[in-house]
């Protein structure tokens, strides 16, 4: 996310010195094609979008194909995002985050044998029940799950968001990273034991991996009241059982790319 992050900047940045009036959806699409067909990594545009068009106290719901989007209420009241860095070095593009974009698009292409649908995510978890006799491989079935139960879990999450229940918001968070660990297989020790932490830390209601997995980041739901004691804890848990430290740091949801006055 650092790299989406300076990438954007430093798009919006040339945009307002030289004056070529791009608006920041344009500039989400223009970063994620330097990332696709520069860096070489087979990334969708949610990142580059969350960077470009954030706004504060809010989510977004976004449609990856169409760029519709909407934003969702997101004011954690009593609980801060912790962002958790495993400190695990990792290359996205070196990583087998390509692989599962490959997979899923196989598994895609045996469904649409009988189904009628561009996108894994326009299919329902009851078609695919029905339908999943049409992938043997069972890697490929791993995936598929994986994407049309997260897409499911999205839409739950709409509705925790819209009524404020940030406990059903934190039980699908653990859901997903189960999901992404055991399906889409891109989770790891060291995610995985943040996670585990943050399952048996009581004032945490929920925790999940985030970006492309094999490292990188977690992210938690954690008390503000606790969040000193959430630190020290994970810190010497994750240290004893991987060997260094994370770093962890707190965020709320905030604006996205912008211009700052001085």
């Amino acid at each position: 996310m650092k790299t989406i992050a300076i990438l954007l900047l430093t798009v919006f940045a040339l945009s307002e010195l030289f004056g070529l009036g791009l608006d920041k959806k344009d500039i989400a699409i223009r970063s994620k094609k330097v990332e696709n067909e520069f860096i070489g990594v087979n990334c969708g545009i949610m990142d580059q979008f969350a960077v470009a068009k954030g706004q504060k106290d809010k989510a977004i719901l976004l449609n990856c194909d169409t760029i519709e989007f909407e934003y969702l209420p997101f004011n954690t009241g009593e609980y801060v995002l912790a962002v958790i860095n495993s400190n695990k070095q990792r290359t996205l593009a070196d990583s087998k985050y390509n692989e599962r974009f490959t997979e899923c698009g196989r598994a895609l292409k045996l469904l649409k044998k009988e189904l009628s649908v561009n996108h894994l995510c326009d299919i329902s978890m009851a078609s695919f029940q029905l339908k999943k006799h049409l992938i043997a491989d069972e890697v490929l079935l791993k995936r598929a799950e994986h994407v049309i139960s997260e897409n499911q879990r999205v839409k739950d999450a709409v509705l925790a968001l819209q009524t404020g229940d940030f406990e059903v918001f934190g039980q699908l968070m653990y859901a997903s990273h189960y999901s992404l660990k055991e399906l889409y297989e891109v989770s790891g020790k060291e995610l995985d034991t943040i996670v585990d932490f943050c399952r048996n830390f009581e004032s945490c209601i929920g925790a999940r991996m985030t970006g492309a997995g094999f490292g990188g980041c977690a992210i938690a739901l954690v008390h503000k009241s606790r969040v000193d004691v959430f630190t020290a804890e994970l810190t010497g848990f994750y240290t004893t059982a991987i060997g260094y430290a994370p770093e962890i740091f707190t965020s709320l949801a905030e604006e996205g790319v912008r211009e700052i006055k001085v």
